[in-house]
């Protein structure tokens, strides 16, 4: 199974294809949120531990599980496929384990109750726009 073609036969880029460690902005039903995109390995590794909030959300690229071990506060947890439709949302306390999602290919992280106000629950196509560095 190949990359999806566009107008033209051109191939689509697809989600999530390229993204770096960095900043950007999230668009939901709620409006745009302030954005940081955790890709490596390394900032994958260290998520939201040892902060004490968040503003906007984090997103995590590529992964379909979190935990919560070492939090200092609870959080909003929503599963992304690979088109950045919104498998499932969570709240989760820490110290906790997530489930498995074998279709989530993403996952947002943000402060507990944050997603009910960004409108994100299952079935919605959220959007990225990453910051370009430099």
């Amino acid at each position: 199974m190949g990359r999806p073609e566009g107008r033209g036969g051109r191939r689509l880029r697809l989600p999530g294809r390229g993204w770096r460690d960095g900043g950007g902005s999230l668009g939901t039903p709620g409006g745009a949120v302030p954005l940081e995109i955790a890709a490596s390995s390394r900032a994958r590794r260290r998520g939201l531990l040892g902060r004490d909030g968040i503003t906007g959300a984090l997103l995590i690229t590529p992964t379909n599980s979190v935990h919560t071990f070492g939090m200092r506060f609870p959080l909003d947890v929503a599963y992304l496929d690979r088109s950045l439709t919104v498998l499932a949302v969570v709240a989760m306390r820490p110290g906790r384990l997530g489930m498995i999602r074998p279709r989530g290919r993403h996952v947002l992280e943000a402060e507990a109750g944050a997603m009910a106000v960004w409108g994100l629950r299952p079935g919605v196509r959220v959007t990225v726009d990453p910051t370009p560095a430099g």
